[in-house]
């Protein structure tokens, strides 16, 4: 059998720079930007924003909850027909029309800011599992460690570009300044709009096209194939596991993305270039552990990898929510009259080295334990997981924001994390590597085969 070749740079650089335009969304939209701009301004209940962070955290719940039902279905259409870059395209182009259309979220028109967030946010979640399901395609096992890591990193890139950008021409995120901060949803879709032009250009669709049977239509055709891989799934042990462990880790990450600046304005009271440097740090660290954390897993495996990042979230959760603990120590100890706000950027050192080098090792083993002909299919799962989890984590930390406030709520994300840790500890990445490698269409592998290597 032929080994799997390492795809032409162009193409690897091409699939990363889908990443790097995703994030300006992420960043500008989900985490530093508009996300403070709907519970502080648009809902504005002011002091504690109790109401804007929950119906914050039920409009991003709703939109993955979407995605939830979608993912699979759409990952096995585009398994039967090859149709990922197309599917990915219609993303592509629903996240810009809707993230650009956000600009008419006005004060107390919260409800306009909640559909358009739920529109804007599942084009562009259900388009994380599109591009991640060209990933095994683009080289070896071993490869995908590694270019993971570098789409995580210049995806990171990507949103320090952006935000700065941001940052500078629109300002604070404040009443006073509001007709200027609004034009964040138009800037983000068009960073995204051009940013992503590469990918369509460079990356390829792979594989043979199929045809329905007459009589039958795609949608039902999905959905038999998601049937088909759901009871399969006993064969990929391994996979599953995984599927469990991110379900948590997601949680946990999702809730940090989502409210993580929200809780530096409410929780730190952090001022204007305290903000702006948390930003450059996140997205500094991220990059660094994207990129150095990619590399690490191509000498200790991506199970081991993915185990150190879940470990240096718990620390960063620790830091987090013990940021006022820390500052009196800090004090104590070491005799610095430090303000929280400048010991709160420590605990946003460890969250960027975590953050992306969690979410890359994560989609490297997905890549790693799956077939190639249900490569999409199974990314599409892996979204599920993540999305299910993010309604998960956001509906829960938003309920007991609500009831206890944020400062406390945040040590939810600490059991997650910890949840995740003891669920991936069972997998046995050289059984799953076999079983994905040796596995034809309903014709599963024995895990004690020896491997071939990987198919084209």
């Amino acid at each position: 059998m032929a080994t799997r070749k390492l795809a032409p740079a162009k193409e690897i650089v091409g699939w990363a720079m889908f990443d790097f335009a995703n994030q300006a969304y992420t960043l500008l939209i989900v985490t530093v930007i508009f996300g403070d701009l709907f519970t502080r301004v648009i809902v504005g209940d002011a002091p504690d924003y109790r109401l804007g962070n929950l119906l914050w955290s039920l409009a991003l719940a709703a939109s993955y909850l979407l995605v939830v039902v979608a993912a699979p279905v759409a990952g096995a259409v585009m398994d039967f027909q090859r149709s990922r870059k197309r599917f990915l395209f219609m993303s592509y182009v629903a996240t810009v029309v809707t993230t650009a259309l956000l600009y008419f979220a006005t004060p107390g028109h919260w409800w306009l800011g909640m559909v358009l967030i739920i529109a804007s946010n599942f084009a562009y979640a259900i388009g994380e599992s599109f591009i991640a399901s060209f990933l095994p395609g683009l080289g070896p096992a071993k490869s995908l460690g590694w270019i993971s890591g570098f789409g995580w990193g210049v995806g990171y890139v990507g949103g320090l570009v952006a935000t700065a950008f941001a940052l500078v021409f629109l300002g604070e995120v404040s009443a006073a300044n509001f007709e200027t901060i609004r034009w964040v949803g138009p800037f983000a879709a068009v960073f995204f709009l051009v940013a992503a032009i590469p990918t369509f250009v460079f990356v390829k669709e792979r594989g043979r096209r199929q045809q329905l049977p007459p009589g039958e239509s795609l949608v039902r055709m999905g959905f038999a194939r998601v049937r088909q891989t759901l009871r399969e799934m006993r064969h990929f042990q391994d996979l599953s596991i995984l599927m469990v462990s991110v379900f948590f880790t997601m949680a946990g990450i999702s809730i940090i993305i989502s409210f993580a600046f929200i809780y530096g304005a409410q929780v730190i009271g952090w001022d204007e270039p305290v903000r702006v440097m948390m930003f450059v740090t996140v997205q500094v660290t991220a990059t660094i552990g994207a990129i150095a954390f990619g590399f690490i897993q191509s000498s200790v495996g991506a199970k081991r990898t993915y185990m150190m990042t879940l470990l240096l979230w718990m620390l960063a959760i620790l830091a987090i929510w013990q940021t006022p603990g820390l500052t009196a120590l800090a004090h104590r100890v070491l005799g610095v009259d430090w303000q929280a706000q400048y010991v709160f950027l420590f605990a946003g050192v460890l969250s960027g080295l975590s953050l992306g080098s969690a979410q890359s090792a994560g989609r490297a083993l997905v890549g790693i334990l799956s077939p190639r002909s249900k490569a999409s299919e199974m990314f599409g799962f892996w979204g599920l997981a993540s999305k299910l989890a993010a309604v998960l984590g956001l509906v829960g930390l938003g309920l007991i924001q609500a009831a206890l406030g944020l400062a406390n709520a945040i040590v939810f994300c600490l059991l997650l994390f910890a949840l995740g840790l003891v669920a991936v500890w069972r997998l046995d990445e050289a059984r799953g590597t076999r079983v994905a490698a040796q596995w034809r269409e309903g014709r599963p592998a024995s895990p004690e085969t020896p491997a071939p290597p990987a198919v084209v």
